[in-house]
């Protein structure tokens, strides 16, 4: 693109991506959850062009790269676009002073990987011309157009736990978030003498947005037959398993499994946050398994890969727990393990998985880390 020749930045932006602990598919259910941001990020470049309403985006990463008018948001059919015209378009209802702008994008963020680099992609541009432009949007106000961005331009109706996680984290901390009122509370983390490992499957989960729209709907297919006999239900969020088994017979199996398994997946984010701060490392592995369990057999958003490494990582005397983190149907695996026995997993799992399945295993460590960060050039 032919402002590359000249581009020099005036501002930097690094956006994280993020893991889950736990809590995962809570967030759309107004439930909890228990983010953070990882060192992994999309870093942004961003320079004034002087013009009113034309604007160049260009991905180093990818070499590719677009224009655009601020006066003429449309959809593209090329998906990463979406992210980016979402965003712009939420900002242009909140502000009348955002200008014609350049900027690149660098991403050491796999995409795919279910850590959220979508997220990071909103999270960063609405962070970055934030800045830029003097639009006075707070931080909350920056994760919820993102949000909003996410559903009307790419089709995802995410829950706000993404964004959330790659705009307010602390560094060393993950962050108990209750996906309705928003308030949040960070829990120090200190896993040594473990590690947080992620092993990517490279299986890219293309099922992951339509299933993700899925669940939704079959959540609140739930939520609508309870709402008859219990009026204070709201979401998911607001049932005990009585009173799911009370309406069993009034839904279907998969709307009972789906609905179960948010119910159990909201006390396992409490016990595993209070494992954590009682530094019970053996009860947060323990706590990381059964999420899976409910992942894999009752919400049904595994896959064969994903369930393979983490029945793998039962055999490893180093490995205290694991599971499947991300939207599903691909992605990483989470595994807390033991720092003198990490080489050798990775080595094992990297073969046994090569054998299986015929992917070369990606693996490595991410830690809890700071939000979104920006200065000047």
């Amino acid at each position: 693109m032919q402002f590359l020749e000249s581009f020099k930045p005036e501002l930097t932006v690094e956006s994280p991506g993020r893991i889950n602990l736990i809590g995962e598919h809570t967030d759309y259910n107004m439930g909890f959850v228990l983010p953070t941001a990882i060192e992994k990020k999309i870093i942004f470049e961003f320079k004034k062009n002087g013009t009113q309403n034309n604007c160049n985006v260009y991905s180093k990463t990818f070499d590719t790269g677009f224009e655009l008018n601020l006066n003429a948001l449309d959809k593209s059919a090329i998906e990463w676009e979406n992210y980016i015209l979402g965003v712009l378009n939420e900002i242009s209802k909140r502000t009348d002073k955002l200008r014609g702008f350049d900027c690149t994008i660098v991403s050491n963020l796999p995409t795919g990987s279910g850590l959220s680099s979508s997220a990071a992609l909103e999270c960063g541009l609405a962070y970055g011309l934030n800045e830029l432009f003097e639009l006075g949007l707070s931080k909350m106000e920056m994760v919820k157009l993102s949000q909003i961005a996410e559903h009307t331009y790419a089709g995802t109706q995410c829950g706000i736990m993404d964004q959330f996680a790659s705009v307010m984290s602390v560094e060393g901390h993950v962050l108990l978030l209750d996906c309705r009122s928003l308030e949040y509370k960070p829990i120090p983390i200190n896993l040594h003498p473990y590690k947080l490992i992620l092993l990517n499957t490279k299986v890219s989960h293309n099922l992951a947005s339509s299933e993700y729209n899925t669940r939704k709907k079959e959540c609140e297919e739930g939520v609508a037959v309870l709402k008859k006999d219990f009026s204070e239900v709201n979401s998911l969020r607001d049932v005990s398993i009585e009173m799911l088994e009370s309406v069993k017979e009034r839904i279907s199996e998969t709307v009972f499994n789906r609905c179960s398994y948010i119910i159990a997946e909201n006390k396992r984010v409490h016990n595993l946050a209070e494992a954590l701060t009682e530094n019970n490392l053996e009860l947060v592995g323990q706590i990381l398994y059964e999420a899976h369990d409910g992942i894999s057999r009752l919400y049904k958003v595994s896959c064969p890969e994903s369930d393979f490494l983490v029945d793998f990582s039962k055999w490893n005397s180093n490995v205290l727990g694991a599971r499947q983190t991300g939207g599903g149907f691909g992605g990483c695996t989470l595994n807390i393990v033991h720092e003198n026995g990490v080489d050798d997993f990775i080595k094992t799992a990297t073969e046994a998985y090569k054998e299986k399945f015929n992917i070369c295993l990606e693996a490595f460590e991410v830690k809890p880390s700071a939000g979104t960060t920006c200065y000047v050039n």
